[in-house]
Formats: C-alpha cells, sequence, structure tokens
C-alpha cells in the first residue's frame, strides 16, 4: 500500500488530543494547526474537550468518512484496539507516538505483535510505535515536534527520533531546511526501505540521510537502494560490540556485523557517516554541491593555516591542490597586491575583502575542477561573491557575527557552507568517493568477526579440499592418511617435499596448535610428522581425522579468501592479505553475493595491502585478474551450495600467473551436512 497517505494526507486525526500543555497529545495538534496544515484535523478525547478551540470527538468510532491519517497518543495497551477501529473507519495510515512496545521488553513485544495483527487484518499501514512522528513541510505537515517548517531538499529518516530532530534543527537554523523528517521507532510495518523507495520518486528531496540501529529486511533494503537514483547518506550506529548490544536495548534491532554493513554500503555505493556531523555534512554537500568534474582544486583563503588544514584534507581523500598554471599565476599577480602569496593555496592574507575574492574567482574560472573558498576573517559580502550551482567549497570560520549572517545569506541562495575546512573537503568528497579512476581513496580498517558455527560442524580439511577439486578449484595435490604407511606412501605418489597437517574436523587454526608440519623432505620425516600430528590430536582432545599430505606450493604471495553468512545479508565473500597475520593485521574487504568482476575488482584494490599486489622492491607482481575470477568462483559456489555456513581458503598463494589454495575449512550452516 502506498506511504502517501503519511505524507498527503487532507484530514488528520488526532487520537489522544490533550488540553495539558505538557503532553504529547496537545503540543502534536498544536504543531500540526502552527505548521499551517491545509486540512481538517480533529482532535479525539474521551472527555469531548476541546483543544485550542477546536471540538473534540469522545472516540475513534465517531471519526467521519475521509480521514486519511491518525496521529496515535495513547496508553500502548489501547493502541492495538484503536487501530481496529481505525481499519473499520478507513483511515488508511497511522503514526503511533506512544512508547511502550518491543523496546520495553517481552510484555511490549507481544503488544506490538498484536497492534501489527490488527493493522495489517484491516488494512492500516503504521509508523512507529516507538516514533517522534512525520514532519513534511512541502505539504504544511508536522505531526511530530519540535515545530519545524523551512523547506530544503534533504530527508532524513531515523530511528531515533530525537537524532533526527537534531539534524532538522540544525538544518533549520542554517537556512537550508529540510524536505522531509520520518521518525521510524519500532518499524514494526513501514521501514527504511519504503521510505527510501518513496523519498526517491518524491520531487523536493535531493539526498535522502538515514540513522540507523540495522537493516529490517535486508532483501528489501538492497532492493530500494539498488533502484533509488538518489544519493544515501546512512550513519549506522552499533559498529561495536558493546554499541551492538546498546541498539539491541534501544529498538531491538538487529545490529549485524559492522564488517558487513561495511562492505554492502560500498558495494551500493552508499556514503557511509561515522557521526551525526559527517552525516550532516554529506547529505549537505549531496543536495547542494553538483559533482566535481575531476580532483584538481584551487583553495583561495584569507587564512594561511586554514589553507593547510584544507590541503592536507583535499590530498588525502583524492582531490590535487596542484600549482597554479602559468598564465593564471601572471594574471594573478597582476591583479592581486604584492602581499599576497601566489600559488595554492593562494593565500589573499588579513586584509582581504570580498571583491579581492571575487577577482581571483573570475580569474581562475576554468582552470580548475573545484574551486574551494575558505573565508577565514569577518569578510562582509562574502555571500555576494559565491554564484549558486557550479562545485564552489566554501568554508567560514573565524567570522563571528559577520560569519553567521553570510553563511545564512549564502544558504539561502543553495550554496552550501562548512565551519572548517576539513568538514567542507570531506563532505564534497563524497560526489568523488565511487570513482576511484579519478578519486583514489584511503581504505578503511575492517573487523573481523570470529566463526559463529560451532568447530565441530566443520568438514575435515581433506573434505574441505575434495568439495573445492571436484568444483574446478586450482587446490594443490593431497591425500588423506589415517596410518604411518598411508601417509609415507601418499607423500611419494605426491613427490617430496610435503606438508602434513592434522586432518580433525575440530582444530580451526591448524598452526596454532603445532598442527602443521611443512617442508618434510623423506620418509623418516613423513613418520615422524605424523606421530608428531596425532600426539598433538590426541591431547587436545579433538577427534582424530588423520593426517592430510599435501605438496609444498612454490613461494608466493600470500591472500586468504573466505566466506560467511551474515543473519541479514546472507552470504558475504573476504579478500585480505593471508597466512597467520590476517587475524592480527585485519586488513580485509567484504561485499555479499552474487560478485560481480567488478565487485571481485574493488575488494581487492580497497585493502591497505593492495600495492603489495603490483610488486614492489623488485618483486613480481602478483597475478590479479587470476584473483578477480577466484572471488567470483567462489560466490558462484556458495550460491551453488547455500548450505556453506563459513569457509576459509588460507592461504591462497598467488604467483605472476596462475595461483593455488593450499589448505581450506568449510562449515556447513546447522543441520546441513
Amino acid at each position: 500500500m502506498s506511504l502517501r497517505p503519511l505524507f498527503h494526507p487532507a484530514r488528520i486525526a488526532v487520537i489522544g488530543a490533550s488540553t495539558n500543555p505538557e503532553k504529547k497529545g496537545f503540543q502534536i495538534f498544536r504543531n500540526l494547526r502552527d505548521a499551517g496544515f491545509p486540512g481538517e484535523i480533529i482532535p479525539v478525547n474521551p472527555k469531548g474537550e476541546a483543544i485550542l478551540g477546536t471540538p473534540s470527538l469522545k472516540s475513534v468510532v465517531d471519526l467521519p468518512d475521509g480521514v486519511d491519517l491518525a496521529v496515535v497518543i495513547i496508553p500502548a495497551k489501547l493502541v492495538p484496539a484503536a487501530v481496529l477501529e481505525l481499519g473499520k473507519r478507513k483511515v488508511p495510515a497511522a503514526i503511533i507516538i506512544s512508547g511502550g512496545f518491543a523496546e520495553s521488553g517481552d510484555e511490549g513485544a507481544a503488544l506490538q505483535e498484536e497492534l501489527v495483527r490488527n493493522a495489517r487484518r484491516c488494512g492500516v499501514r503504521l509508523l512507529g510505535p516507538n516514533c517522534q512522528g512525520v514532519n513534511y513541510p512541502y505539504h504544511n505537515l508536522c505531526a511530530s515536534w519540535p515545530l519545524i517548517t523551512r523547506r530544503g531538499e534533504i530527508a532524513i529518516v531515523s530511528q531515533s527520533g530525537t537524532v533526527g530532530a537534531a539534524l532538522i534543527d540544525w538544518a533549520s537554523e542554517e537556512a537550508l531546511g529540510f524536505s522531509a523528517f520520518v521518525s521510524m521507532g519500532n518499524r514494526a510495518d513501514v521501514d527504511e526501505a519504503e521510505l527510501i523507495d518513496f523519498f526517491a520518486d518524491d520531487v523536493s528531496t535531493k539526498a535522502i540521510a538515514l540513522y540507523i540501529e540495522g537493516v529490517k529486511d535486508a532483501a528489501k533494503f538492497l532492493s530500494a537502494v539498488r533502484s533509488c537514483r538518489k544519493p544515501i547518506v546512512i550513519f549506522k550506529a552499533g559498529r561495536t560490540a558493546r554499541g551492538r548490544k546498546a541498539a539491541e536495548s534501544h529498538t531491538r534491532s538487529l545490529a549485524g556485523s559492522d564488517a558487513i554493513y561495511d562492505g554492502v554500503f560500498r558495494q551500493l555505493g552508499i556514503h557511509r557517516a561515522s557521526s551525526l556531523e559527517d552525516l550532516y555534512d554529506f547529505a549537505k554537500a549531496l543536495a547542494y554541491l553538483p559533482a566535481p568534474r575531476g580532483p584538481r582544486m584551487l583553495i583561495v583563503t584569507s587564512s594561511g593555516g586554514s589553507a593547510i588544514i584544507a590541503t592536507d584534507v583535499a590530498e588525502e581523500e583524492g582531490f590535487s591542490v596542484s600549482p597554479l598554471p602559468p598564465n593564471l599565476a601572471e594574471r594573478l599577480r597582476e591583479i592581486l597586491p604584492s602581499h599576497c602569496i601566489i600559488g595554492n593555496p593562494l593565500d589573499l592574507t588579513g586584509d582581504a575583502d570580498a571583491e579581492r575574492y571575487r577577482e581571483v574567482l573570475t580569474a581562475a574560472e576554468g582552470h580548475y575542477d573545484v574551486m574551494m573558498s575558505i573565508f577565514g576573517d569577518p569578510i562582509p559580502g562574502a555571500s555576494t561573491v559565491m554564484p549558486p550551482g557550479r562545485c564552489d567549497l566554501v568554508a567560514y570560520l573565524g567570522g563571528a557575527e559577520v560569519e553567521r549572517a553570510e553563511r545564512l545569506l549564502l544558504h539561502e541562495k543553495k550554496i552550501a557552507v562548512f565551519p572548517t575546512p576539513e568538514r567542507a573537503v570531506r563532505a564534497l568528497a563524497c560526489h568523488a568517493r565511487f570513482d576511484r579512476s579519478r578519486f583514489p581513496r584511503e581504505p578503511e580498517r575492517q573487523e573481523i568477526r570470529p566463526a559463529s558455527a560451532e568447530a565441530s560442524a566443520a568438514l575435515s580439511p581433506v573434505e574441505s579440499m575434495e568439495l573445492l577439486a571436484r568444483n574446478g578449484f586450482p587446490v594443490v595435490s593431497f591425500r588423506r592418511a589415517g596410518t604411518v604407511e598411508e601417509a609415507t606412501a601418499a607423500a611419494r605418489a605426491i613427490g617430496f617435499p610435503v606438508a602434513v597437517k592434522t586432518n580433525s574436523p575440530d582444530v580451526t587454526h591448524k598452526s596454532d596448535v603445532g598442527g602443521v608440519i611443512l617442508n618434510v623432505i623423506d620418509e623418516a620425516g613423513v613418520r615422524a610428522a605424523f606421530r608428531t600430528v596425532a600426539e598433538i590430536v590426541r591431547r587436545i582432545g579433538a577427534r582424530d581425522g588423520g593426517v592430510l599430505v599435501s605438496a609444498m606450493a612454490p613461494p608466493g604471495l600470500e591472500v586468504v579468501v573466505g566466506v560467511t553468512r551474515d543473519l541479514q545479508f546472507g552470504h558475504a565473500v573476504m579478500f585480505g592479505l593471508g597466512g597467520v597475520l590476517v587475524e592480527i593485521l585485519g586488513d580485509v574487504a567484504f561485499r555479499v553475493v552474487p560478485l560481480t568482476e567488478k565487485d571481485a575488482a574493488e575488494m581487492i584494490a580497497e585493502i591497505r595491502g593492495a600495492p603489495v599486489l603490483g610488486g614492489v622492491r623488485g618483486g613480481k607482481p602478483a597475478d590479479v585478474a587470476g584473483l578477480r575470477h577466484l572471488l567470483v568462483r567462489v560466490s558462484d559456489l556458495v550460491m551453488k551450495h547455500p548450505e556453506i555456513g563459513q569457509m576459509d581458503l588460507n592461504p591462497v598463494i598467488v604467483y605472476e600467473k596462475g595461483l593455488n589454495i593450499v589448505d581450506a575449512r568449510v562449515v556447513p550452516v546447522d543441520g546441513a551436512r
């Protein structure tokens, strides 16, 4: 069912309207009226009292036909029955402000389930419960608090009402405004995916900013983002283990693995914010700044220190603060006082006025992709210098009252202004973050989460290698041996030197317990290695699976390829530099399946150690094309065999041409073996 009644109602009922100014039932009714809502607002109050001069109805059953939206602010235990009555009155949508549902414990969760059942039975769409409502200024609709009516071009969707309200307050204070504010609360019905779909088609919205603690329905979310042509910025809280626990107690959301979320956001081109300031800044840049044509940036400033800060951040984000072209440098020497520092950054010094900026920006037009103006002092008239619609980046700081006045004037012209140079540059970099050919970026550190499956569910190393071999993966020669005689025969057949490893499915990290013996050069060494491994398995109490005898692969670059099965997004493939250091370095990238060649290429380029693959200090380059092919084949494998819960190919040894999988561990999902 369409969400249009939530944003474009013609008639609204406030269930639980109050005469008490301290109560939400009064405040929301007043905000609806004072926002200039064009339709009828009907208060419902059991005492039948007039609210701000408007007669109220005593019950939901008294509502007239044609109510499009109900705002419900009554005790939680009364809400499910009220929703049934709304359904009988053919009210298509309701905003449930009331708390006391799933966020409050098991009893509240049961009440929320009843609420959802009732709503589905009678065809009422629900926003909330436990939410702060909707503010949609383009329809003069403020079914929320505080009352803020300034219109803008950013839609703000938040699980937390307070977080979202803070953002719209910032936007209003800066004279930028917003296109919508939606507090989702517990997301019993309407969720972030449906709201992304709605704002993707909303003509007043240019960018969508979300604060979430977890995705409710991963499949819906992925579909909504893939079909949305507008930029999306997300601040996802719950990155740490304790943060995830706090998210669960807040709105009982499933926060999920943060590393998987990070991979999904990168894969889908979602701009990830790491703070509320980032969320606001990124959305502002994406809504009000056109994308730069390329990385060349000119910095014009009255503050040398601010320019240095801007230069550092610009270079880190992939912009190029390149020297002035000779003809431009000559022109600037002609028009600027002799004490100005002609270069990039271009320091106009502390006596600069707005006219000096205007002359420079006019002269530099066409020479750079981005022109950044840093007004580092009280500079009256700064707002008259900047023409709207260009990729002109503005930071204004240190200007006191003049700065505050000029910032508002710039924002009224829809020119985004930032309070510091670094916030300005990082916000603009959103436009460039997914165009690595022109704007290289620094990768972010990833977290590796421990496997959740029990070791006893794992296939043995031999079974894992056999699975890969059957599916055409390039594994080293290997054989299982249950006795010393079988081990020596296997080594002779494979050819010395060999590796002898425990084949127990209970041992996750064989090297940690001494269960891997390398470079065994003769039969006597094989016999000794077999006895050593068998004794280790006996000592640690693991099941005896014999040993795996395998060929020693030639030396090369070790990488790791893995699979994990996330509770929300399903299978995800991991890539990183391998061997025993992978969990220490944590230099890995994730993508959810299915993987494309592009996804695989991005994963490989994303890790901090990617330059090693190109060959360093005389080393030969690695077969990156082969790695891309391997990642896609792993994705195909788990799509063909969804019973695979986890998989580690570690190490995979990569050569200048080709690669070898030396060791593998596969863990089926529970009960799949």
